[in-house]
């Protein structure tokens, strides 16, 4: 993997976007038992032929954690420490199924922000900063990342450390480098996590979070962790699991390395003018706010648009939804999670902490959002009409939303890449 920006939320790549922190609770992983007493636990409850297929892929697991050890031990990972990580270990069944299911429904950006920036959600980021100003203040000094901004990612990837999850981070890694989708991925974040262990950042007990091995109350892969992570207390050790300074110097420091420019916004709300090219709401098409501004974008409130020399105009839900003007902070929380209803989340969520305005004009709450295989029977539909998109996966990805616009244009509606029912059922004619 690249010694550059890697996001701390690959589950992006092992699991699709996560719309949501998980729902556990945070709680210490559960001594670890030889493999044949695990299964025979966790599996009580399936069909005896599914317990049998985990109980060999349990076995197998042994031999390939052997193999592994080996391949670490090549590598420079000290037998004392392969020992603390590796003895014991168990094969997860669960951290499987949860890497191969994929969602069929996704939730619409309206709800998902619903949840991330609800009203509790702002509340307690409020309550945490007070809480943590000192500290945050310092960290945005050092880094020049708002203290706002910190508090509200820590509040999105965890909700301000609630549940950051409760897998092994090793367990789970080890899982994910057997049986997984991305195992070279796994291996390799599986070694990372060795070696920070051998730093002694963290002991193996400690190593905690989500089933896909992203870490602590902000949710770094092990990988991120090594190349990001900040002793934030001065204590010697980099520990985003307990020590708040740690977290919030760990954040600010990846957010300065994506890119964020001091002293200016994420974005700002803006309205469109008539008749607007919505084939250039890409994140790829940028222009200044000048250049912008002569097209007409305007603020709700007529005051100037924030000064960016590299600017997009975004519009997540099409022409009946919000409209914003995004900048390079926008890009750099896109480093984070390269999810644009994230950015969002942490931008609005952000910017509610700090006592401004959220999100003002209204989101199209009646439009019925698309299941996965009505967004696949969409791209079937639209490439027999000769609209080429690639080939059929459910994603709405940019070729997609071109298609999509070129069909739009043709049937005389507003062009904006906005997949809805009513768009499908024209298609199916």
């Amino acid at each position: 993997m690249k010694r550059m920006l890697t996001p701390p939320l690959l589950l992006a790549l092992l699991a699709g976007c996560q719309a949501a922190p998980p729902s556990e609770a945070h709680a210490a992983p559960e001594e670890a038992p030889d493999a044949a007493t695990t299964v025979a636990v966790a599996e009580a409850a399936q069909p005896a032929a599914t317990a049998a297929a985990a109980t060999a892929a349990a076995a197998n697991f042994q031999a390939w954690l052997a193999s592994f050890r080996r391949e670490a031990r090549a590598e420079g990972i000290a037998e004392a420490t392969l020992a603390r990580a590796l003895d014991g270990l168990r094969y997860r069944p669960r951290v499987i199924e949860l890497d191969r299911s994929q969602p069929e429904f996704v939730r619409p950006i309206w709800q998902y922000l619903d949840s991330a920036v609800s009203a509790t959600r702002v509340s307690t980021g409020r309550a945490r900063l007070a809480e943590h100003r000192e500290t945050a203040r310092e960290m945005e000094r050092r880094y020049g990342v708002p203290a706002e901004v910190i508090v509200a990612i820590w509040g999105i990837e965890s909700n301000y450390g609630g549940n950051f999850g409760d897998f092994s981070t090793l367990e789970a890694l080890a899982t994910l480098a057997y049986e997984g989708r991305r195992s070279d991925f796994a291996r390799s974040e599986l070694l990372a996590a060795l070696r920070i262990l051998e730093a002694g950042d963290i002991s193996p007990e400690r190593m905690i979070g989500s089933w896909a091995g992203a870490m602590g109350h902000t949710q770094f892969i092990p990988s991120s962790f090594e190349a990001y992570a900040v002793d934030g207390d001065g204590d010697g050790r980099r520990d985003i699991w307990g020590s708040i300074p740690d977290v919030m110097a760990s954040t600010a420091h990846y957010l300065e390395r994506a890119g964020w420019q001091s002293g200016a916004p994420w974005g700002v709300e803006v309205r469109l003018p008539e008749g607007f090219d919505y084939a250039r709401t890409e994140l790829a098409h940028r222009l200044s706010s000048a250049e912008w501004a002569a097209q007409g974008v305007r603020t709700l409130d007529g005051a100037p648009l924030p000064d960016f020399a590299s600017a997009s105009v975004i519009v997540p839900a099409g022409a009946d939804g919000p409209a914003f003007l995004v900048g390079p902070n926008f890009r750099a929380i896109l480093r984070y999670n390269n999810a644009t209803s994230y950015a969002l989340a942490v931008g609005a969520l952000s910017d509610e902490i700090a006592g401004r305005e959220g999100v003002v004009q209204a989101w199209p709450r009646a439009q019925q959002p698309l299941s996965r295989t009505q967004v696949r029977e969409m791209q079937r539909l639209l490439n027999a009409r000769g609209f080429e998109v690639g080939a059929p996966d459910g994603i709405m990805g940019p070729n997609t939303r071109r298609g999509l616009r070129d069909f739009q244009d043709a049937i005389g509606v507003t062009p904006d890449g906005f997949a809805t029912l009513t768009l499908l059922e024209r298609l199916r004619r």
